[in-house]
């Protein structure tokens, strides 16, 4: 017992010192406790103790009666609570382990000791575990280092392939031949991978390769095949990519880059290769695509409108991603634009997928990075390399959402002009893991942006699809077939209504039309929680996954319309309980320019909204986003009742651009506004958004303008033609989440949504 008391002082005096928190401070990992649960209990100086006094009790004096140890075991109770306590502090002060030996029925110094030799235990784990990575890790060196001295000893000859005899080459020379008969082996692995899954080989490494020049490796190179004869944006340059190191990588080796989808060893090099391959392949076809003079597009009587050349595009360009599925449908469109935004702003927001989605909202519903292969040269994008999926909408239920996995290799040409470039990937997935809502594949793809004086851009915008039109509602064919749903020129129409709504926002000056007295810091935490409206908005008509929704089959409601549901818990944006979303898409005979100025109109808004009260509501707060009267966020406030109905106001969001209109709104009590106004958190508000979106119907009628659905405002022109009206909302049909759905949700939404459309049609004069 002397003995063991000795022992136990040891150990206390050890765990008191200045080493115990270096040891098992803030940086302990918590996480191997989960990993080493079978040797918790492997020694009892964590779960045992004794009674008695501390080592400090017994040095106080000789002439201090010792008394005898007892020695105490815990109960399973006490041991769980101390071990749920550790997980939590395993350094717990003189309160906690007063409130411990409390509740526990212990004494002060029996939790105090148990800390110390469960810490004590911890550490012996740790170092045990570091010892045994430690011999791992040694042993693997040391097979690795016998496995070279038995391959320098036994030199095997390339030729032949018999026994190389010392003294008839160098020992350099002989390496550089096994390198070479590497390299070779892997060229062939290769091809015959090209041929698996592009379809054709790789016919610029077929021959001798070029030695890169000594500046090479600033760049990445796309000029190959006679790329550079035919391109008006710079001077070929050597195949390869830079990896940031200032060697031009070549396709076999290229240290520093990430195993790219999960593949390891030879595949990873393998993939990389096609992936770099691929890349460069798209790059000289967009900028073949987008030149101004190309054969590949043919224009219209009119000179305003051009069409993509099918034939010449077969006839100079092999598919790059393999030949077109059977039932597939190819739209082709492209577009050129002024933009306010200089061309390093704009490649850094495509580069980056959060960047991305935020600049278009309306069309990504959600983008991620999933590999980055090169992060681009001399800490610009300049050959960056990645690989990406997203989902692009288009504000319909009866379209369905495209979700593609592409690469995306930027490439800057010249000083100020730089090129974009997507195309899908399927490589490293076979059938049986192919992703079943992949309807479509992105050919080569991108834009040119090429700096202009005053922080302009000009951007010529390429758009080259092939898509399963079968899952396309017959009303949506004709606008998809015309290029306008996921053309070209919705993107740049896009890009230009988003990037002059944050022109606005940095700008220091107050519109003369916003007649609001908020502050800077108000005004953005106002168009944080629209932006967050309008994107909720969104997922609910599109199901893309973005948000998690349910879809419900009702076969009374019909195929024109979608009715899902989602379960809210602790989303602090949303109500709790069980949200319905509800939309339908109709045609309606009348242009989108007059069914847009008629639903954003307050005071009209009584005409077909049963918020309202029946009259017309007031504009309380008007944020402007753009140039446009219509390209704003307001707040309305319906003709109250009586007195005490106030609480209650609509946050409302209109935009319209060349390619689409939207009206999204929701009620929000005035208490959180107020927070919001003030330049608090919005995300704490909760809403539920309904709304609509307006399009074109994508009939022509012989004129370019209205097919894509400009209008020539105060110069004569008109939106002509029909249009595409989309109905979406949103409602709280229980506060509780473990409710159950019943069929009277299902058919209020839906006759809200009919009644909705009736009242429209009614207030249009439409029949």
């Amino acid at each position: 017992m002397q003995n063991s008391s000795s022992f136990s002082y040891s150990n206390q005096r050890k765990m008191e010192g200045p080493s115990e928190m270096g040891l098992i401070g803030e940086n302990f990992d918590a996480g191997l406790m989960g990993r080493m649960r079978d040797d918790e209990y492997e020694s009892r100086s964590g779960s045992d103790n004794f009674d008695g006094v501390s080592g400090d009790d017994q040095d106080g004096g000789d002439d201090q009666p010792q008394r005898k140890k007892r020695y105490h075991r815990h109960t399973p109770h006490q041991i769980q609570e101390l071990e749920s306590f550790f997980k939590e502090c395993p350094h717990p002060d003189e309160k906690q382990r007063l409130d411990l030996s409390k509740r526990l029925g212990l004494e002060n110094k029996q939790v105090k000791f148990w800390f110390q030799n469960r810490r004590t235990q911890m550490k012996t784990q740790l170092e045990r575990h570091e010892n045994i990575m430690l011999r791992q890790e040694n042993d693997k060196l040391r097979a690795e280092n016998s496995l070279m001295k038995e391959a320098m000893s036994n030199p095997v000859c390339n030729s032949c392939g018999g026994p190389a005899i010392p003294g008839q080459i160098s020992f350099e020379e002989h390496q550089i031949r096994i390198e070479n008969a590497r390299l070779k082996d892997e060229l062939n692995r290769i091809c015959a991978l090209a041929n698996k899954f592009l379809g054709k080989p790789i016919s610029s490494m077929t021959g001798p390769m070029a030695l890169p020049t000594s500046n090479s490796g600033l760049e990445l190179g796309i000029g190959r095949n006679g790329l550079g004869g035919s391109s008006t944006l710079g001077t070929p340059l050597p195949m390869g990519l830079d990896l940031g190191d200032g060697v031009l990588g070549t396709q076999t080796a290229m240290p520093g880059i990430r195993p790219s989808l999960g593949l390891m060893g030879n595949e990873v090099q393998l993939e990389r290769s096609m992936l770099i391959d691929l890349a460069l392949a798209a790059m000289e076809e967009l900028l073949k695509m987008t030149q101004a003079e190309s054969p590949l597009w043919i224009k219209s009587l009119d000179g305003e409108k051009e069409v993509f050349n099918h034939e010449e595009y077969a006839r100079l360009f092999s598919p790059c991603i393999g030949p077109k599925p059977t039932a597939y449908v190819t739209e082709a469109t492209r577009e050129t634009g002024i933009v306010i935004i200089n061309s390093l702003a704009l490649v850094e927001t495509l580069m980056d997928a959060n960047r991305w989605a935020e600049m278009f909202p309306s069309m990504i519903a959600r983008a991620i990075n999933l590999d980055v292969i090169s992060n681009g040269v001399g800490g610009t994008r300049n050959g960056a390399l990645q690989v990406m999926h997203a989902e692009v909408q288009l504000l319909s239920p009866l379209v369905p959402v495209r979700q593609v996995r592409f690469i995306r290799f930027c490439k800057q040409h010249a000083e100020g002009v730089w090129a974009v470039v997507d195309v899908s990937i399927d490589i490293g997935h076979d059938a049986a893991n192919a992703q079943p809502f992949m309807s479509c594949r992105r050919l080569p793809s991108g834009c040119i942006v090429q700096d202009m004086p005053n922080g302009y851009s000009k951007v010529t915008w390429l758009e080259h699809w092939d898509y399963d039109e079968s899952g396309v509602h017959q009303l949506y064919r004709p606008l998809l077939s015309s290029g306008v749903g996921f053309g070209a020129h919705r993107w740049i129409a896009t890009l230009q209504r988003q990037c002059e709504c944050l022109a606005i926002l940095m700008s220091s000056s107050i519109s003369s039309d916003d007649h609001t007295a908020l502050s800077q810091a108000g005004r953005r935490s106002m168009l944080k929680l629209a932006q967050r409206m309008t994107s909720n908005f969104c997922s609910g008509v599109c199901a893309s996954s973005a948000r998690k929704w349910d879809m419900l089959h009702i076969g009374t409601l019909g195929d024109d319309m979608k009715v899902m549901t989602r379960k809210n818990v602790d989303d602090p944006g949303e109500p709790p309980g069980i949200v319905l979303s509800a939309a339908t898409s109709v045609w309606m005979p009348v242009s989108r320019q007059r069914v847009f100025d008629f639903l954003r109109d307050e005071r009209l808004r009584s005409e077909w909204d049963i918020l309202s009260n029946g009259g017309p509501m007031q504009e309380m707060v008007h944020i402007a986003k753009g140039q446009g009267h219509g390209n704003c966020v307001s707040l309305l406030r319906a003709n109250a009742v009586n007195a005490n109905d106030s609480s209650m106001l609509i946050l409302q969001e209109t935009w319209m651009d060349a390619s689409c209109s939207v009206v999204v709104y929701a009620p929000v009590d005035v208490q959180s506004l107020n927070v919001v106004m003030s330049g608090g958190d919005s995300a704490y508000v909760a809403l539920l958004p309904s709304g609509f979106a307006i399009l074109p119907d994508g009939h022509c009628n012989n004129n370019s303008s209205s097919c894509n659905g400009t209008m020539q405002k105060g110069g004569g022109g008109e939106d002509r033609g029909g249009s595409l009206l989309t109905v979406g909302f949103q409602i709280l049909v229980n506060s509780l989440p473990t409710a159950k759905l019943t069929v009277e949700s299902v058919d209020t939404v839906n006759n809200l949504i009919s009644c909705t459309i009736q009242k429209i049609k009614g207030a249009l004069r439409v029949a």
